[in-house]
C-alpha cells in the first residue's frame, strides 16, 4: 500500500441524513416568503379553530350561568373580560361564541359552494336552461343579502340551522354566476369539443373536464363567503333576527352590551375584536389563495 492510498476501513462522511431536513426547511421558508398572506391567515384561522375546539379547557365557565351579584364587573384577574349585566363571564361567552361564528361561516361556505356549483355547471353547460336560471339568480342578487336573510328568518324560528340556510340562500347565486363564467370559457376548449364529438355523455364531461377546473376560483370565493357569513350572522343576531339570545354568539353579546356601551364598553369591545380578527384572517387566507392559484400572478412570483 502506498503512502497516499487511504485505508480500506476509512469511510466517507454520510450527509444524506442531514440534507433532507435542510431542503424541507428551505421549501417551507420559500413558501412563507412567496405567500405570507396564506401563512398569516392560516395561522390565525387555525388559532380560532383551536379556541373553538378547546373552549371548555381554556379557563372558561358556563357561558349561560347567571350571577346577578357579580354583574358589570370590570376586567380583572378573576374576570379577564369582565361580566355583563346578568353577571355572566364575558371571556367564557366570547370563547364559546367562536364556535357559533366558525360553524356558521364554514357551513354557509360549504352549502353555498355545493348549491352554487351545481347551478352554475347546469346553467353554463346546458344552453337551453341558461337564460331561465340566470334570470332567477339575477333576481336573488338584486335583493341585498342582509335583507334577504332577514326576510327568510322572519318566516322561520330563530336557530343556528335556519341562520345558516338563510345566509346560504343569499350567497349561492354569486357562486353560481362565478362557476357559470368559468364553464362558459371551458366548454369552448378543444378537449371539451373533442369529448362531445366522441360521444361522451354530458355528466361525464362535466365531472371529468369542467368541474376540476372550477375548484381553484371556487376555493377563493368560498373563503370570502365564509367571512361575509360571519359578519351577516353577527348582524342578524345584533338586531334580534339571528340566533336565539340564549346562544352565546358574538352578535348576541354585542347586542346585549350596546345599552351599556358608554359606561361598560368592554362588553361590546371584546366580541367585536374577535369578530374582526377572524374575518381578517379568512380574508387574508382568501387573498393568498387567489394570488397562489392565479397562473398569471404565479409567474410573477
Amino acid at each position: 500500500m502506498s503512502a497516499t492510498t487511504a485505508p480500506d476501513h476509512v469511510a466517507a462522511p454520510v450527509l444524506p441524513d442531514v440534507l433532507p431536513p435542510i431542503k424541507q426547511r428551505g421549501k417551507v421558508m420559500g413558501f412563507v416568503h412567496r405567500h405570507p398572506t396564506i401563512v398569516i391567515g392560516g395561522v390565525l384561522v387555525g388559532i380560532m379553530i383551536l379556541i373553538a375546539i378547546f373552549a371548555p379547557y381554556l379557563g372558561t365557565k358556563d357561558p349561560t350561568a347567571l350571577a346577578p351579584a357579580r354583574r358589570t364587573r370590570e376586567p380583572s384577574a378573576m374576570y379577564w373580560f369582565g361580566t355583563d349585566m346578568l353577571g355572566r363571564d364575558v371571556y367564557s361567552r366570547v370563547l364559546y361564541g367562536t364556535r357559533v361564528s366558525l360553524l356558521v361561516g364554514f357551513s354557509v361556505a360549504i352549502l353555498a359552494a355545493i348549491v352554487g356549483t351545481f347551478i352554475g355547471l347546469v346553467s353554463g353547460f346546458v344552453r337551453k336552461l341558461d337564460a331561465v336560471i340566470m334570470r332567477c339568480m339575477d333576481g336573488l342578487m338584486s335583493i341585498p343579502s342582509i335583507l334577504l336573510a332577514i326576510a327568510l328568518m322572519a318566516l322561520t324560528r330563530a336557530s343556528v340551522q335556519n341562520v345558516i340556510v338563510a345566509i346560504a340562500v343569499a350567497e349561492f347565486p354569486r357562486v353560481a354566476r362565478l362557476v357559470r363564467g368559468v364553464v362558459l370559457s371551458l366548454r369552448e376548449q378543444p378537449y371539451v369539443e373533442a369529448a362531445i364529438a366522441s360521444g361522451t355523455r354530458v355528466p361525464v364531461i362535466i365531472w371529468r373536464h369542467i368541474l376540476p377546473n372550477t375548484l381553484a376560483p371556487l376555493m377563493v370565493q368560498a373563503t370570502f363567503i365564509c367571512a361575509s357569513a360571519m359578519i351577516t350572522e353577527a348582524t342578524l343576531s345584533f338586531i334580534g333576527a339571528g340566533t336565539p339570545p340564549i346562544i352565546p354568539s358574538w352578535g348576541n353579546i354585542m347586542a346585549e352590551g350596546r345599552a351599556l356601551w358608554q359606561v361598560k364598553p368592554y362588553i361590546v369591545f371584546f366580541p367585536a375584536i374577535f369578530l374582526s380578527i377572524t374575518v381578517l384572517a379568512v380574508n387574508l387566507l382568501g387573498d393568498g389563495l387567489r394570488d397562489a392559484l392565479d397562473p398569471r400572478l404565479a409567474k410573477r412570483l
